[in-house]
């Protein structure tokens, strides 16, 4: 009976722990089990194409003196000018900074908030609806894994002319990744979808907009790992849903379907076997132009080897939404340390290439890039073009045409946390010189 008890106990248990942390049923819990990807997930072609030199990279922002540590970037218009902007997470100097563009092709950065202790991500919106854009930040605590109840959800509110008061809307919990904006129960006013990598103890919640500032947190999920969260409506049905990727030991991408009324149904999307596969970041796109969302995804994450050391599953993938939540997955091209990817039509042939970046590559060997470009080719076919290996440790990405030259341009920066320091930068523009384009 004891034998008995324990053979069928400890499962149930098990499961018990499972549901009630990843707010799935028992039965989804077992799904989830059997249907783990496996060797699939790194099957890679990696067919190479000659380098074509049509990005021209320049440092913008300021100086450094130590290695830099940016967390994360944003392309915005913050003043309204009609010049893009960026905006900075440092985890050096613990601030978000605005790198203006003023006048035309002069930048000049200044801080617009510190003491904000490893900024992991920064959204601009409107958020209390007055015309100009607040910022959302997702507050860490402390850049690299920590148990501690470090983390914080913070709102910067812009009076209009470019102070911004703190508004810090929940502190004390675990490490904030991401933070994003959007209406999640329908009555007009904007909540926030909030991802808490913590380290073992990591969340997933969404907040209730009560008005006045106050917060209503409602826990979606209890799994650590959390590292983006997308706000879309992701089945068509006029609510908004959420996407999330959860690292660590999970590797798994997770939508939450929205009953409209802000009750959310979680539905795993993706789990890989590969308990060290480094997922790194999501972005929604309709990469394949069909007319739908789907999900370009980068695993490439090393934070947990000392030192950070690339491993040759990471890489690119995109996963074709096929309806009914169904998710289709496509392995891109093996990319070490792959940490953001960007879609865009660089070529101008009527498909989206991809961009990517890498914070962790082998970057004793020369042949190691820290940038490419992804060509498709068409038929969702790619063909892999190195950019460049200098500068190292690039962790993110963005895009947008900052000389109004209707050519998309690129920022990115750099996360210096280990060796080797001979190839540092904290911020580059890529300014595209129309070396792709068909419209020069």
């Amino acid at each position: 009976m004891l034998v008995l008890l324990l053979l069928v106990g400890v499962p149930m248990l098990f499961l018990n722990y499972q549901a009630k942390h990843s707010g799935m049923t028992w039965g989804e819990v077992i799904k989830r089990i059997m249907t783990k990807t496996g060797d699939k997930e790194v099957v890679s072609d990696n067919i190479a194409g000659k380098k074509i030199d049509f990005l021209n990279p320049r440092p913008i922002g300021q100086g450094f003196t130590e290695p830099p540590l940016i967390s994360h970037l944003q392309v915005t218009d913050l003043d309204n000018d009609s010049l893009l902007d960026v905006l900075v997470c440092d985890a050096k100097s613990n601030s978000i900074n605005w790198i203006r563009q003023y006048p035309p092709d002069t930048y000049t950065e200044s801080v617009l908030s510190d003491e904000l202790i490893a900024p992991a991500h920064v959204q601009a919106m409107d958020f209390d609806g007055d015309g100009d854009k607040d910022l959302m930040v997702a507050v860490l605590g402390m850049l690299f894994p920590n148990n501690d109840k470090i983390g914080s959800v913070v709102i910067l509110e812009n009076d209009g002319k470019f102070n911004f008061s703190k508004h810090v809307l929940v502190e004390k919990i675990a490490r904030v990744s991401d933070v994003r904006a959007g209406d999640l129960d329908n009555d007009g006013d904007m909540d926030l979808a909030v991802a808490q990598f913590g380290y073992d103890d990591g969340e997933t919640r969404w907040m209730e907009n009560l008005g006045n500032w106050k917060f209503e947190s409602h826990i979606l999920q209890n799994l650590s790992g959390p590292v983006n969260v997308e706000i879309l409506d992701i089945d068509k049905d006029n609510d908004m849903d959420i996407i999330s990727l959860v690292s660590q030991e999970w590797e798994e991408i997770y939508c939450y379907i929205n009953d409209g009324k802000g009750v959310f149904q979680p539905n795993l999307l993706f789990g890989s076997s590969n308990q060290d596969f480094g997922s790194s970041g999501i972005y929604i796109s309709d990469v394949d132009l069909d007319g739908d969302d789907d999900i370009l995804y980068t695993n490439g994450d090393a934070f947990d080897y000392i030192p950070p050391q690339g491993r040759p599953w990471h890489g690119v993938q995109w996963f074709e939404n096929k309806g009914g939540l169904k998710f289709e997955y496509h392995r891109i091209c093996t990319f070490t340390g792959a940490y953001n990817a960007r879609p865009y039509d660089i070529d101008d042939d009527g498909d989206l290439d991809l961009f990517a970046v890498s914070a962790f590559n082998l970057w004793d060997k020369p042949e190691s890039q820290s940038f490419i470009w992804i060509e498709n080719t068409g038929n969702m076919q790619f063909i892999r073009h190195d950019i460049t290996n200098n500068p190292t440790h690039i962790i993110t990405l963005e895009l947008g045409d900052f000389n109004r030259d209707g050519l998309i341009d690129m920022v990115s920066g750099n996360m210096h946390t280990y060796p080797p320091y001979d190839r540092m930068n904290r911020i580059t523009l890529w300014t595209n010189n129309g070396g792709l384009s068909k419209k020069q």
